[in-house]
């Protein structure tokens, strides 16, 4: 694994009482059937897609004890409708900016008529005070697009939906403090399972989903030492299971399983932080500190 020097972070962690973490991550949930994640910076949350509804986005939100008046903009990694199907009811009563690669919002009439920002991925963006470095992903849509989203001296990278990793998205997805990347898929289990075979082509494809296998090989190249947390997103619940994902992750980092489940791992580093792997879920929203 890369070995790189610490580097210090700002902001206060409410679970500790220490400085050092600038941002955190929310996930409300993560899966076919919803998607829809928030990044907490220093002027209030990013939301990442929108694939509920607004009575279970605010549910989620207030389990994590956030206020969704803090909600300052909205990003789009793409159209489908497990990441954009709230968005319209969503913006009935919010006002903040609202951002979405090149052609995206053209794909559906009501996400045409909202007044998104259009950015070509490569762009650098600045939202709620967050620097947010933008790379193409691969997935059958128009412009998907991967997120890194940084302040000072703190970083999430933020990639799912997407069939590789291309040069940019391994780029700018290294060395961030949280790791939030797609393990869709265990190849076996999608081979043996209900799929056509056509719908499971299309998965194993360039433009389809990275299987747990392709995130373990990924993440040996990502993590760094100051890496804490990554967390295995958009999880398969016909094709995978969480412990799958996080054995995948854990071995490819020599992080010890937690229990005997295989809900979390941990790796234990005497030059750095602790790294913890985990996996988020469609139904249970979880916070990344």
């Amino acid at each position: 694994m890369p070995e790189t020097p610490l580097i210090p972070h700002l902001g206060v962690d409410p679970t500790s009482g220490n400085s050092g973490r600038a941002l955190h991550l929310h996930i409300l949930g993560s899966g076919s059937k919803g998607n829809c994640a928030l990044v907490e910076g220093p002027e209030g949350y990013i939301m990442i897609d929108d694939g509920f509804s607004r009575r279970e986005v605010l549910r989620r939100m207030h389990e994590l004890n956030l206020d969704e008046a803090r909600v300052q903009a909205l990003v789009l990694t793409h159209e489908h409708s497990d990441h954009v199907s709230g968005v319209s009811v969503w913006c009935k009563r919010f006002d903040g900016a609202l951002f979405a690669s090149e052609g995206t919002a053209d794909t559906r009439a009501y996400l045409s008529c909202l007044p998104f920002c259009a950015f070509e991925p490569g762009e650098t963006l600045e939202i709620a005070g967050v620097r947010v470095e933008t790379f193409a992903t691969t997935h059958d849509v128009v412009n998907p697009t991967g997120f890194r989203f940084s302040y000072g001296g703190d970083a999430i990278g933020y990639a799912t939906d997407t069939g590789t990793l291309p040069p940019d998205a391994l780029r700018l997805l290294a060395d961030a403090r949280i790791l939030a990347l797609e393990s869709n898929h265990d190849v076996p289990m999608l081979r043996t399972g209900s799929y056509p075979r056509m719908l499971q082509d299309r998965i194993l494809s360039a433009r389809g989903h990275l299987s747990n296998a392709q995130a373990a090989e990924a993440v040996t190249s990502l993590v760094f030492n100051r890496t804490e947390q990554v967390v295995a997103m958009h999880i398969s619940q016909e094709n995978n299971r969480p412990s799958l994902a996080v054995r995948a992750l854990a071995e490819a980092l020599g992080a010890s399983l937690d229990d005997e489940l295989g809900t979390s791992a941990t790796l234990a580093r005497g030059d750095g932080p602790r790294l913890s792997v985990r996996a988020a879920g469609q139904n249970i929203p979880i916070s990344i500190w």
